[in-house]
């Protein structure tokens, strides 16, 4: 069993906790419509909030359920032969490419080596 399966809530844990959303939101929307038709106007978002997030949360349990029962899809199409040549033919040109490129680095990283100058005795470019 994965991790992620061993950290799942269980489906009677799920419809416990979307029992539980319902009975609040719906208790909310309630509340909040008995306050707006008293006059609070701000109220009134809180009247279509509501039935919005318990759409949400069985949104989200139907989700959870159906991905507990979900099965990977075994069956990938095999990739197209002419991809994979392609793809190989890519990968060489990028290692030319970055062949070329380490070998013309090195070439100037030898070019740049410190020479004998009048300013130095030993070469390098530390100035006493």
């Amino acid at each position: 069993m994965s991790e992620k399966a061993k950290n799942a809530p269980s489906r009677h844990q799920l419809h416990l906790l979307v029992s539980l959303a319902q009975l609040i939101c719906w208790s909310a929307f309630a509340i909040e419509l008995h306050r707006a038709i008293q006059g609070n106007s701000l109220s009134w978002a809180y009247v279509f909030e509501w039935p919005v997030l318990a759409g949400y949360a069985i949104y989200m349990w139907k989700k959870l359920l159906s991905e507990g029962t979900a099965h990977p899809a075994s069956d990938v199409a095999p990739a197209n032969p002419s991809d994979e040549i392609a793809r190989q033919r890519y990968n060489a040109y990028l290692r030319r490419v970055h062949g070329a490129a380490a070998e013309a680095g090195a070439q100037s990283a030898a070019a740049r080596q410190p020479t004998r100058t009048p300013l130095t005795n030993e070469g390098d470019e530390s100035v006493e």
